[in-house]
């Protein structure tokens, strides 16, 4: 893919730029793809005897975001953004195609997740696989009324050769995303498990200002991070005229410990995923499943608001 040079803003949706920027709420992520999709249907009460095959399990785990989505809980008001997984933008949702349904319907910025899954793990990181066909999926998703996209990568230890490859590559590809007309979330997560976590953190720091510096004016990029072992540790970055939005990922965090984490950084929102779905079950009652989506999103509200 060749990066232009000069992005392509005439696409961008201003409306949901300006609710991204300044929005209360948080990030609802309903993103598993085929590798994470068995274990939250798993977490969600639904295991694979409940399906013969692949197409079966998208859409089992269809129903379960339509189920969020269509929720009264669920809404513009407290939820800002969702991110939605390739499969799930192609889907409909009362009638209207899911990007659609969330801007519409419930006043929620839609997002999608673009990357094609990570390489194999080389100089304390894992890349992202190559994505041959992202102008065409970008071209689509611009069709189906996405505003933005998401794409990770993982980061394992403090190595500085091998962060700096995961940021480079991150914001070349964000860069082509904003040429398209997309707004980027960049996601360098680091892992929660990283021996020495708080060090890959300070060698990340200084590679996204890096990036950032060199960042064309009028070029705007969200940041979804792990929740840093210093608290406030990325301020600098929220304060940033070219980031959007700093959104924290919940890593595998619990929901309370998220929480926790997120209310001692100021300005990060949240944009969790499992930790979202957390005592939600396929069996419960529409009054019990409101009832524990409506408290779990209080909770990351409060969380958020910071």
């Amino acid at each position: 893919m060749v990066v232009p040079s000069v992005p392509g803003k005439a696409n961008m949706n201003n409306e949901q730029l300006t609710k991204m920027r300044t929005g209360s709420g948080f990030i609802a992520a309903l993103d598993q793809s085929g590798g994470s999709t068995p274990k939250a249907l798993s977490l969600y009460g639904i295991g694979p005897d409940r399906y013969s095959d692949e197409d079966a399990m998208f859409d089992l785990i269809h129903a379960m975001r339509s189920r969020m989505m269509t929720n009264p809980a669920f809404g513009g008001d407290r939820i800002i953004g969702a991110i939605l997984f390739e499969g799930t933008m192609e889907r409909v949702v009362e009638g209207l195609g899911s990007a659609e349904y969330l801007w519409q319907k419930k006043g929620v910025v839609p997002f999608l997740k673009v990357d094609k899954g990570l390489a194999d793990e080389a100089d304390g990181v894992q890349m992202m696989n190559s994505m041959p066909d992202l102008d065409s999926l970008l071209s689509r998703a611009l069709e189906k009324g996405i505003f933005g996209t998401k794409m990770r990568s993982v980061i394992k230890d403090a190595n500085p050769a091998g962060i700096r490859s995961v940021v480079a590559q991150q914001f070349e590809i964000g860069r082509a995303i904003l040429a398209s007309g997309l707004v980027p979330i960049i996601e360098p997560e680091v892992d929660i498990h990283s021996p020495r976590k708080a060090e890959a953190e300070e060698i990340l720091l200084g590679e996204l200002n890096e990036e950032l510096s060199r960042q064309a004016p009028g070029s705007p990029v969200m940041l979804k991070l792990t929740l840093p072992e210093k608290d406030g540790f990325y301020s600098g970055l929220v304060a940033h005229g070219s980031v959007v939005r700093v959104v924290a990922l919940s890593g595998g965090y619990s929901r309370e410990e998220s929480n926790a984490r997120l209310s001692r950084n100021p300005g990060m929102i949240a944009s969790f995923s499992r930790a979202l779905t957390e005592g939600l079950s396929d069996g419960q009652t529409d009054e019990e499943f409101t009832r524990v989506l409506d408290a779990t999103i209080a909770s990351i509200c409060a969380a958020s608001a910071t």
